[in-house]
């Protein structure tokens, strides 16, 4: 189960945030020390942070500035401001994302489990005999041969190779893809996965995705997944 934090100092706001995220299955706390917070976050082990931008002693986009000094742990904005200015500055002090208030449950949950998705793919290399796919990197190699994968061919492997034992249909792919901030119709899907398939084969592997027709596509052989401890 993973671990959020709500840091947000509106007490029927973060009750709300609590019971949400307890309702879907997050394991939810609530800051209550906000003079002492940047430690408190730090030492909590927490897998995302929900930040409000106007809390007490330390705003929010100074706090996250501060956090980054010493933890890529990821962080949603949450703000009941709307201008881009305070955008701007969250993302420069280093947010993965922001929301504003009145916020949309739906939206909000859509994010979290897109960011902690991308998090778990930064942690993982997927292998098979000699050929490695390290996916924080985006590289492919195995004794003689390394490709680098541009992001949505490595949605793209990662989606095939996580559902090895079953077709991956093309409103799936496109999908994913636009769960990941990557918009393409199914003529760009059909273009990202004839490069993929090229670098693959440059490698050694000309056959490794199958194409089902008015279907999608799979993977032919077996993988295991190998997930590396991220410090």
């Amino acid at each position: 189960m993973k671990k959020i934090m709500i840091v947000e100092d509106d007490k029927t706001i973060s009750k709300e945030l609590f019971y949400l995220l307890k309702n879907s299955d997050y394991d939810a706390y609530i800051l209550e020390n906000f003079k002492n917070a940047k430690d408190e976050i730090i030492k909590s082990n927490s897998d995302l942070i929900l930040l409000d931008i106007n809390i007490p002693f330390l705003n929010g986009e100074l706090l996250l500035k501060e956090i980054r000094k010493e933890s890529h742990i990821p962080v949603i904005m949450v703000t009941s401001k709307s201008n881009e200015s305070d955008e701007v500055i969250s993302y420069s002090y280093g947010a993965d994302d922001y929301i504003t208030k009145p916020y949309n449950p739906t939206i909000l949950l859509l994010k979290i489990n897109a960011l902690l998705k991308r998090c778990d793919m930064n942690k993982a290399t997927i292998s098979y005999k000699d050929l490695t796919f390290d996916i924080g990197k985006g590289i492919v190699k195995n004794n003689n041969k390394e490709a680098v994968l541009t992001k949505n061919e490595i949605i793209i492997f990662h989606m095939l190779l996580s559902n090895k034992d079953r077709i991956v249909s093309k409103d799936e792919l496109m999908t994913e893809l636009w769960n990941n901030d990557e918009y393409i119709n199914e003529n760009a899907l059909t273009v990202n996965i004839s490069r993929l398939r090229s670098k693959l084969a440059e490698m050694g592997y000309p056959n490794i995705i199958e194409t089902r027709k008015g279907i999608g596509y799979r993977i032919i052989w077996n993988i295991k997944i190998i997930l590396k401890i991220i410090l």
